[in-house]
């Protein structure tokens, strides 16, 4: 009963993670007819990092990062900087609820990366339902249809920056704190909005823009405590599949806010993608039982 209620628990914080995430990309998207991706980026990034530099601060973070520069934490830099760049041009251009569709993608490509980069082992089921969600990705941005543009390949390209990044999450020492992680790829963000709107023209900035820059900048730290909160309480193989429940939240909000209404292809599409990712994550944790049960079996 413990267990059951622990994890009942990190899956409530996985869903208000979701939720929260959303509403931060649901209020950056608000702001794309008024200025400009970089500027936007640049303005919630001073925003973000301001908080973040304050956590890290008050919970001691910065002795953790004494040292040598981390090349993995260089590496899921990048891939934080170019899953935010192309998902935000992504979101900035397309349905909200098309642009989340196509990241439900991201569990099945990290697991392949996993098996391709790390080694680890995949068995055919597991690269079976990958295939088939990434068929389901392909119904969902439609080669060849109308629909089909350059801003469907920026959404799929931050799927695989978000790959990197979760990668390259693995290899960092463990002892390195979140907050310090975050506040280092908040800067990086931030530092290339900034170092792009150099080059553009300066927007002016109504006070209703601010107010839905600092929402989203708020809902992303609060998105960013719930989402640890769930990996801390609860088994993660149970906690993880309540990702899924971000492409419900972006449904609701791109019907309740921009009048988006999905499509046939588009649940197709997404039924097949989140079905995938349940199995796979479904199989990942039959496999981790499996040779836990082995190692106590083998122990004397």
């Amino acid at each position: 009963m413990p267990q059951f209620n622990e994890n009942m628990r990190g899956a409530a914080y996985m869903v208000l993670a979701m939720l929260t995430f959303v509403l931060n990309d649901a209020l950056m998207k608000t702001v794309s007819p008024d200025i400009g991706l970089f500027q936007a980026v640049f303005l919630r990034g001073i925003l973000a990092t301001t908080v973040l530099g304050l956590l890290t601060w008050r919970s001691h973070g910065f002795a953790t990062a004494r040292g040598k520069p981390n090349k993995y934490l260089v590496l899921r830099t990048i891939g934080e900087v170019g899953a935010g760049i192309f998902f935000l041009t992504a979101l900035f251009n397309m349905e909200f609820a098309n642009a989340a569709a196509i990241m439900q993608a991201m569990p099945l490509v990290v697991t392949l990366g996993a098996a391709l980069v790390l080694r680890e082992t995949v068995g055919w089921r597991r690269y079976s339902a990958i295939t088939i969600g990434l068929m389901g990705v392909i119904i969902i941005i439609r080669p060849g249809s109308d629909g089909f543009n350059i801003f469907s390949l920026s959404a799929l390209a931050a799927v695989f920056f978000l790959m990197l990044r979760d990668l390259a999450t693995r290899g960092i020492p463990r002892d390195m704190s979140s907050n310090f992680i975050s506040l280092v790829s908040s800067i990086a963000v931030m530092t290339v909005g900034g170092i792009v709107t150099l080059f553009g023209d300066w927007q002016p900035v109504s006070a209703l823009t601010l107010s839905k820059l600092t929402g989203s900048a708020l809902f992303l730290m609060v998105g960013y405590f719930y989402s640890i909160q769930a990996m801390r309480f609860g088994e993660v193989s149970f906690t993880s599949p309540f990702r899924y429940t971000s492409l419900i939240w972006s449904i609701l909000m791109g019907y309740l806010i921009f009048g988006d209404i999905p499509d046939v292809p588009m649940i197709i599409g997404s039924i097949i993608v989140v079905g995938s990712g349940l199995f796979t994550l479904y199989r990942e944790r039959k496999v981790k039982l499996s040779k836990a049960r082995q190692i106590k079996a083998a122990s004397p």
